[in-house]
């Protein structure tokens, strides 16, 4: 059995990070997601270090990027249907095998190659992030504790965003690329143990699972969900691109960087506020008001040329980003039919990264007609994503959660 549920006006993240395997199961996932943001750019400075050209190394981070959105609703399925332990081990086996002969290999002469073990790579990466988001209702089973602990986990993804580039940067400098590569399949393996050994990981399926080949998708609030979250991938996406067309228009390099860090402050600030100042509406409109204030706040970066401003403004959206991708993970967590949470949060995790590759390649074909058109993108994107919602906000309303599901 799980601790029982004490209801508390105003729980804190020290509540959360109190209850049983939650800081473990926390820190495995970090640290497993770490190979997630670090290896598309290890693979483009491996090809690069190899005298292969720019277009492969982008080739196959794409392939490995695109690999990964495709197997995490695979394995997730799988999860649903056996355990998370035994699934994150086997992929982190096959996806360290896959980094190790990456790392041995000449990318830049075996180029089918590399895009074999790149695409090998992505599919067995570990579902972690969505086999926790799957477990957060049966570790926290109060309610207003859920909300804590997914915002605790969305304000986390920063962390893995920051610091794998600057990991494989780092490793890519001081050892070799192929360190950097060997690396990815090391920091993913360490993760999926930390968290297979934790006894969460061995827990059977809370719920009998109805068979149906649809899996989650079933479900038409799920896929109003996920269209929205594809929208704002579309967004995330097209903003790295919009940092670089400014930096290069202005001439202040720092901006590549800075941009992306200050959507990232903004998205620690608010979630740390959203964690301390509960919104009092239902789940499903405090969606609606998330996607709303991004994209308000998202608006500004379409008339700015100035970079510190630029900066200042990137801080505005970045305080809905983590209330917004909570709330949307403890919806897609209540709106999968039975036995299927861990695939839906797969879905969710799948279709961003889907949205950000295409955004990313839209606003590079944009910003050949400048940083305007690249600006309009994104802030288009925001705007649909809340605009998605609005006409089929009803279907968001959550099944109620049941004892039954927050019992081992």
């Amino acid at each position: 059995m799980h601790p029982a549920s004490t209801s508390q006006p105003h729980p804190t993240t020290r509540d959360v990070l109190a209850r049983p395997h939650v800081p473990a199961l926390l820190t495995g996932t970090l640290v497993g997601r770490l190979s997630t943001a670090m290896a598309p750019l290890a693979l483009l400075l491996a090809v690069r270090a190899a005298g292969g050209p720019v277009m492969l190394g982008a080739a196959l981070a794409a392939l490995y990027a695109l690999a990964s959105a495709v197997g995490q609703p695979l394995l997730g399925r799988v999860v649903d249907r056996t355990r998370l332990g035994i699934v994150s081990a086997l992929a982190a086996s096959v996806a360290f095998t896959a980094f190790s002969v990456l790392a041995a290999t000449d990318l830049a002469a075996r180029p089918l190659t590399a895009a074999a073990l790149a695409v090998l790579a992505g599919a067995a990466t570990p579902p972690l992030e969505a086999g926790l988001r799957a477990l957060w209702p049966r570790l926290v089973p109060d309610p207003a504790e859920q909300r804590v602990a997914f915002t605790l986990d969305s304000v986390s993804q920063e962390i893995v965003f920051v610091a794998g580039p600057l990991a494989a940067t780092a490793l890519c400098e001081l050892l070799s690329p192929a360190a950097a590569l060997w690396a990815c399949g090391v920091v993913g393996g360490i993760g999926a143990g930390i968290v297979a050994t934790r006894p969460p990981a061995d827990w059977p399926p809370a719920e009998r699972r109805e068979v149906h080949w649809s899996g989650p998708l079933r479900s038409r609030g799920l896929l109003v969900l996920l269209a929205a979250m594809l929208c704002l991938g579309v967004n995330l996406g097209a903003f790295n691109v919009l940092a670089i067309a400014l930096a290069d228009r202005t001439g202040a390099g720092w901006l590549t960087g800075l941009l992306p860090a200050a959507l990232s402050v903004g998205s620690l600030l608010g979630g740390i506020a959203y964690t301390r100042s509960p919104w009092p509406l239902p789940p499903q409109h405090q969606l609606l008001a998330a996607a709303g204030g991004y994209a308000a706040c998202f608006a500004p970066l379409l008339f700015t040329t100035v970079p510190l401003a630029a900066v200042a403004f990137a801080v505005a959206p970045g305080l809905y980003l983590s209330p917004l991708l909570a709330i949307g993970f403890q919806l897609a967590d209540r709106l999968a039919p039975a036995g299927t949470a861990t695939e839906a949060a797969a879905w969710l995790v799948a279709v961003v990264g889907v949205g950000q590759a295409l955004g990313t390649a839209a606003a590079g074909r944009l910003a050949e007609h400048g940083t305007a058109s690249v600006a309009t993108l994104a802030v288009f994107a925001a705007v649909l994503a809340a605009a998605v919602l609005l006409p089929r906000i009803d279907l968001l309303n959550p099944r109620p959660t049941t004892s039954q599901e927050t019992s081992a």
